[in-house]
């Protein structure tokens, strides 16, 4: 051998270490047959879009999530914001709020995320055609600092604007300009963009096919950036909505799918008896209550003519006196939920037990008010149900129909899966509606916003269905939003949730307590939003 060739060798040697090194490198990033985990869960109900901004519904906002990222997420068990895409954020003034975006974050098509699509995410967010706009309240506009760094511009200051970041995720401007989906879609319409049946974002999952009522899968995606800092070994995702409850929940018994998120209650003590199940739950954030339509001077389908009786308190009043909540929560809901006087949850803050007291159940006081009302004998009235987006939610509303019945109130039932449902209620066909509203902001702010204060710009009444309007209770709601000192402010809310208690924007039913079952291989923890934590996901 020649000292030339000598020389080379190391070399050689040295090349082929580095190629094994790498190879060892990825063997170890990559899942083994052994390590590889997929999971397979169901519900009733099956998603309406992949617009991330279309319907701020949860089962969506489940699916989006594994997905997209926000800039800010929260604490699984203390629901503090903590650093997602935005690493660190800086309040520069009153109205200016700087956030550090992380470095080195792919879409999952490789391409880098940027100053440019966070800014024009939270600007899709504003859209009109956005159900997101109530998270992107008080956001004036958004400047690009640097390549790395955001401001938010507030018209006024906000004090719980880190935590509606909390639910707006982020998409790639580029793509959206590419696909023709710089709108969202108007979930009031048929009309569909690319972004309706197709996504991308950053998150730990990208989606594969989306079949609507039959199945999602979602495959794990190679450029996210979490991958090592959190504990999920999860690789694939199936979701199938199975809408029947018998169905769903032998698809757990029998080892089909890993997870229910919605199980039957009437079903949990057989799971609980099966050695490798489990059941996992806890309080939801989330209130369940019935809106009325307060807008129409002559209801739909209504046998008053020229009047809209859900105008009058006296009515309204009736209604709420006729439901006997513990009977419902003792048989239709077997326990699993708290009767609730407020629309907030205990978690939210700004409740306050002085406004969760309910009025008490008395049939006989619910017909003397319809009386003084003017309905003696009750009347006919159109009452729209969803058929398993929430706990029980069909037997729900069928006790409750029979309860009115007792007193005169012939409520005609109509039961609908959610893919139609929320449209339906969201284009105001709906004389009386049955909703579930959760706060993933934790103020309750966030739902005298949006449920009873009058329709109007910025999210304002984005989801008061009945069209409510109270010139008092918007006056209070307009100071909670800009009162920043927090004892201030909690007085003030609890003055609101105390006035809507003498008005009844709409009829409080309970708080649900949400049961999870699973099978015993799966490791994930309950959350008070009902949301699957992705990131923290393990199949053992």
């Amino acid at each position: 051998m020649s000292a030339r060739q000598r020389e080379k060798e190391p070399m050689k040697t040295s090349r082929f270490t580095q190629t094994l090194c790498a190879v060892a490198l990825v063997a170890t990033l990559l899942p083994t047959a052994a390590q590889a985990k997929p999971f397979r869960f169901a519900r009733a109900a099956d998603m309406s879009t992949w617009d991330i901004h279309t319907q701020n519904v949860g089962v969506n906002n489940t699916m989006h999530a594994a997905v997209y990222d926000t800039l800010v997420e929260y604490d699984p068990k203390t629901f503090k914001p903590q650093p997602s895409l935005a690493t660190e954020w800086k309040l520069m003034s009153p109205t200016q709020l700087r956030l550090s975006l992380r470095q080195g974050v792919k879409f999952s098509d490789g391409s880098d995320f940027t100053a440019a699509d966070a800014k024009f995410s939270l600007e899709r967010a504003k859209a009109k055609t956005s159900n997101f706009a109530v998270y992107a309240l008080g956001i004036d506009r958004v400047e690009i600092v640097n390549p790395t760094t955001i401001d938010i511009i507030s018209n006024l200051p906000n004090p719980v604007l880190v935590n509606q970041l909390t639910e707006l995720r982020m998409m790639s401007k580029p793509w959206a300009e590419k696909n023709a989906s710089t709108e969202p879609k108007d979930i009031r319409t048929k009309d569909e963009n690319f972004a309706h049946r197709n996504a991308l974002g950053t998150g730990p999952f990208m989606l594969k096919s989306w079949t609507p009522d039959q199945r999602t899968v979602l495959e794990s995606n190679p450029n996210w950036w979490g991958k090592g800092k959190y504990a999920s070994n999860v690789t694939q995702v199936t979701y199938t909505p199975i809408k029947s409850d018998a169905t769903r929940m032998a698809a757990l018994l029998t080892g089909e799918v890993d997870f229910v998120l919605d199980p039957t209650l009437q079903d949990l003590p057989r799971v609980r008896q099966n050695d490798a199940l489990k059941v996992l739950e806890g309080p939801e954030n989330r209130s369940i209550f019935l809106g009325m339509d307060q807008f129409r001077d002559e209801l739909v389908g209504s046998d008053v003519k020229g009047k809209n009786p859900l105008k009058d308190v006296r009515v309204r009043k009736a209604l709420y006196q006729a439901i006997d909540i513990d009977t419902i929560q003792r048989v239709v809901m077997r326990g699993l939920a708290q009767p609730s006087g407020t629309l907030i949850a205990r978690q939210i803050n700004g409740w306050t037990p002085k406004a969760d007291v309910r009025w008490p159940h008395d049939a006989a006081a619910a017909q003397k008010l319809l009386a003084e009302a003017g309905y003696p004998q009750g009347f006919e009235v159109d009452f729209a149900c969803s058929a398993g987006r929430y706990i029980n939610d069909e037997q729900l509303c069928q006790a409750i129909t029979a309860q009115w019945a007792k007193v005169g109130v012939k409520a005609k039932l109509r039961s609908l899966p959610f893919a139609t449902y929320f449209p339906m209620i969201q284009r105001n066909e709906a004389s009386i509606y049955l909703l579930g509203w959760g706060v993933p902001t934790f103020d309750a702010f966030y739902t005298l916003q949006s449920l009873v204060r009058s329709v109007g710009a910025g999210g304002d009444g984005n989801f008061n269905l009945g069209r409510y309007s109270n010139p008092q209770q918007d006056a209070l709601i307009e100071r909670v939003r800009k009162e920043t000192d927090r004892a201030t402010r909690n007085a003030l809310i609890e003055k609101a949730l105390l006035a809507d208690h003498e008005f009844i924007s709409h009829i409080p039913l309970h708080n649900q307590v949400i049961p999870w079952a699973m099978r015993r291989a799966v490791d994930i923890p309950h959350r008070a939003d009902n949301l699957i934590d992705w990131r923290a996901l393990k199949v053992n």
